[in-house]
């Protein structure tokens, strides 16, 4: 019998005002999303400031790396609140979400939204 473990989520979200107030609202909803779909919180990274609009994000590189790291024992997902928390230019965000793919992970939103199915199952979800 093969135990199937469930996806791991590292919500990844970015904030450029100095009120961090949604950004936190934010996050807790991704913790509370994750939950519900049974998935384990790695962590939360943000990037805060200038880094925030900047295509120069430490946060980001480092949740990579802790995906990279987790992505051969089970499977990955960047967990945002919606597409434009990694970017809201598509073409920005397309790049960072080939990064998620590369490191083998997915990204996911709160709203149901996937980049690719997820292993094992077809997604009926809508998609970018």
């Amino acid at each position: 019998m093969t135990v199937t473990r469930a996806p791991l989520a590292f919500v990844y979200d970015r904030c450029a005002s100095r009120s961090h107030r949604q950004l936190h609202m934010r996050l807790e909803g991704c913790h509370h999303y994750a939950e519900r779909m049974g998935w384990g919180l790695a962590g939360r990274w943000f990037d805060l400031g200038d880094h925030a609009l900047s295509t120069h994000r430490p946060q980001l590189d480092s949740m990579l790396a802790a995906m990279r790291t987790e992505a051969g024992r089970r499977e990955v997902v960047c967990l945002v609140h919606t597409w434009e928390r990694l970017a809201t230019d598509a073409t920005h965000r397309q790049l960072l979400q080939r990064r998620i793919v590369k490191v083998g992970g997915r990204t996911a939103t709160t709203f149901g939204d996937c980049d690719r199915p997820t292993r094992g199952a077809v997604l009926l979800g809508r998609h970018p």
